[in-house]
């Protein structure tokens, strides 16, 4: 094996894959250059790839101790501990520093720790041994640290980490965790409820300022209450880029550690009863046509709701400033900075760059552009940036406090009206390369490669998404600490989690910037879903993968050991011989749901509008795969029509199996009363689907050729409830999970 192979092997490149059709893929040499060289590898050639793999190989031996070890409650603790060759008689002391800021410790002799692996190096030899046996087993659920020190006999100077001469220390982080998140049965007596799904921006009200935001979500969360429901859904609340209100995807986020500050209701914060001017401002006969405009409009217009929203923001902000010091207003936000900690500084920081820089100059959108003083958060240039600019940062950090504030309102509007479960909040799988996350922390997202997808029969090509993975390599150097600041910023104000394409914490395909073919990359697997379950039992949150696609072997049950839920969408639960499965052949363990944000709503399927879509796109390859698709649909109403009728649930209205038969709304009716016949511990509703609506959130494989993420709903949030379609739809949920009510244990 070359050492360009050995090195691709130990950073968890995948020497192939099979495709959707079967095929077997290997990994090229020019994609394990260009993929070890996005972790910082270099491997150019031999040389580079022999030099970094002695480097890499070496560095594991010369630290006394990995990054961090993962271990099971109570399961014991297996840990090596690297040492130079021949030091049997010197000292070793432990000591270990819990979570609760209890400490435990032991000294002995290094040759009581049992020699179990050795190695040369430069000619130095080093020897492994075997340091868990000596730690306590009965460690508590969380994140300690260890720290150990060995001290040669007849040496005194200390040493710097890794192992020279003299003292010899080291340290990693033990984090112990449950086996299983928080289950449905531990929150909901029944262990069973229902839910209704929106894109929050979609939402209207009598007072929107032109898309929906957090007033409206904790209005909708009352209303999904009274109507029976456990938990509303939610798209990606994720920060995404307020200097240009033209980036919308919310899988494409900018962090997805904070908010969207456009989310933010305006007359609910309260610095606006202090501040004459914003009300003036309001009052005026231009904003108020501007206001009426965007809220009478049928798309989202980001761009108008952002000057809308900014410019009195901004003026609140100064009201705020003005605040005596001792304003609880004043100690709250001092507090969330701290709590917070310096993620939120960088992220503020990013944005008022970011804004400095592409106002200037729309070239210099990507922060990789920027001058290279500023493409380093900690650089003398970049700190005294920020303080020159110490009031626009905390412009953007007062920004994410009141949207924190606003969203924690909501929920807890939601709680007192009766919603059991809460919101579920929805973990993009990646963040956009010219994002805060990426400029804050670019040894954890790799800069040179992208997410995406191989091949398959709807992309013949692959796809490339354009996100920044994690590197795997980064988050064990972290000791993990980004991915768990990632769970606990997204389970905040929420009862549930639903992470986005969750066949990422195995692996992830990646595709070179330089143009290679892409191949997947493996992720510390187990060590990953420990994390999620202690995550979701200490913040009382539920966890849904979204496991669709091409799902590696094994995986869904290792989910469901964990406690996860999967995913799973009417349109693509099929039986052999591709019919829709019966509902009692869906997984107990699981979120059932009819569609998704990607995917056409019951309408748009049943009358074949997403498939008009593709054709008016010019989508399709060729007519011949666009003929195949309206065939198949086709096909699927009447197999559709079928399942129903086998379940006693085919309406009145279609009296037979035909698939050509026009949509009518009793039909969603019935759709839905299939769902909640399965066992699946969650049975969703689109807000789409239960108001009739015909057009989808997003249109895969497009951009600016279809309105992704800007449809907004017909009906205000006022008129919600008691509406006869909606209650059409979740009716059948209500009555077929009765006693499921959501209410917490």
């Amino acid at each position: 094996m070359s050492a360009l192979d050995r090195l691709a092997d130990l950073v968890g490149l995948e020497p192939f894959y099979h495709d959707i059709w079967g095929n077997r893929r290997e990994t090229g040499e020019a994609t394990k250059r260009a993929l070890v060289a996005a972790m910082g590898l270099p491997a150019a050639t031999g040389d580079e790839a022999e030099a970094s793999l002695r480097a890499f190989e070496g560095r594991s031996w010369r630290r006394p101790l990995p990054p961090v070890l993962v271990v099971g409650e109570g399961q014991g603790i297996e840990l090596g501990l690297s040492l130079p060759a021949g030091l049997d008689d010197a000292t070793l002391s432990w000591s270990l520093a819990l979570e609760d800021g209890a400490t435990r410790g032991g000294t002995l002799a290094v040759r009581e720790a049992p020699l179990f692996d050795g190695i040369f190096i430069d000619g130095r030899g080093f020897e492994r041994r075997e340091l868990g046996r000596w730690l306590p087993a009965d460690l508590p659920l969380g994140y300690h640290r260890l720290s150990v020190s060995v001290q040669p006999q007849g040496f005194g100077d200390a040493g710097t980490g890794e192992i020279g001469s003299g003292l010899v220390e080291g340290a990693t982080t033990i984090i112990v965790t449950p086996d299983r998140c928080l289950t449905v049965e531990e929150v909901v007596p029944a262990g069973r409820t229902w839910g209704i799904g929106l894109q929050l921006y979609a939402l209207k009200s009598a007072r929107d300022w032109g898309l929906g935001d957090f007033g409206d979500l904790g209005a909708f969360a009352e209303t999904a209450a009274g109507l029976g429901a456990g938990l509303v859904g939610l798209n990606p609340l994720h920060a995404l880029f307020p200097a240009d209100p033209n980036h919308i995807g919310p899988y494409s986020p900018s962090s997805r550690t904070f908010l969207n500050i456009l989310y933010i209701a305006v007359d609910a914060v309260p610095e606006l009863a202090a501040t004459p001017d914003a009300q003036a401002r309001i009052a005026s006969g231009p904003f108020q046509e501007a206001l009426a405009r965007a809220r009478a409009a049928e798309l989202v217009d980001y761009p108008a709701v952002s000057g809308l929203k900014l410019p009195v923001l901004e003026a609140l902000y100064g009201t705020f400033r003005a605040l005596d010091p001792a304003h609880p207003r004043k100690a709250a936000f001092e507090a969330f900075r701290r709590a917070m900690g310096e993620g939120l500084e960088r992220h503020a920081l990013f944005e008022a760059l970011h804004e400095h820089f592409y106002r200037r100059d729309p070239s210099l959108w990507m922060w990789r552009h920027w001058p290279a003083a500023f493409q380093t958060p900690d650089s003398p240039e970049v700190q005294a940036f920020a303080a020159e600019r110490a009031e626009r940062v905390g412009f953007f950090a007062y920004l994410q406090w009141e949207a924190d504030r606003q969203l924690g309102e909501a929920a807890e509007r939601g709680r007192r009206a009766g919603l059991g479960i809460g919101f579920y909040r929805d973990l993009a799988v990646a963040a956009h390369p010219g994002g805060a996350a990426a400029w804050g922390d670019f040894a954890i997202l790799v800069q040179g490669a992208n997410v995406g997808a191989p091949p398959d029969q709807f992309n013949l090509k692959g796809q490339n998404w354009g996100l920044s993975p994690l590197s795997p390599l980064g988050l064990r150097e972290a000791a993990y600490a980004p991915f768990v600041s990632l769970l606990r910023a997204n389970m905040r104000h929420a009862g549930a989690l639903r992470i986005d394409h969750v066949m990422a914490l195995q692996h992830l395909f990646w595709i070179p910037e330089d143009g290679s073919d892409g191949a997947y990359v493996a992720y510390p697997f187990h060590d990953l879903l420990r994390i999620v379950a202690l995550e979701s039992r200490r913040n009382r949150c539920l966890v849904i993968g979204e496991d669709l696609g091409t799902v590696p072997e094994g995986f869904r049950p290792a989910l469901e050991r964990a406690g996860i839920l999967s995913y799973r969408v009417l349109y693509f639960e099929r039986s052999a011989e591709g019919g829709f499965k019966a509902p009692g052949d869906y997984p107990v363990e699981a979120m059932a749901t009819v569609s998704t944000h990607d995917l056409a709503t019951f309408k748009g399927f049943w009358t074949g509008r997403d498939l008009e879509w593709r054709r008016d796109l010019d989508l399709y390859p060729d007519a011949a795969s666009r003929d195949k698709d309206i065939w198949d649909r086709g096909v699927d109403r009447w197999r559709l029509l079928q399942a129903l009728a086998r379940e006693g649930l085919r309406p009145a209205s279609y009296p037979n199996d035909e698939g050509d038969q026009p949509f009518r709304p009793e039909l969603a009716a019935a759709v839905h009363a299939y769902m909640a016949r399965t066992p699946s511990r969650i049975v969703m509703a689109q807000i789409e689907d239960a108001l009739g609506e015909t057009e989808q959130p997003n249109l895969p494989g497009t951009v600016d050729q279809h309105p992704n993420w800007r449809r907004r709903l017909t009906r205000p949030v006022e008129e919600l409830a008691g509406n006869a379609e909606v209650e059409r739809i979740v009716a059948p949920l209500r009555d077929a999970l009765a006693g499921s009510d959501g209410g917490a244990a």
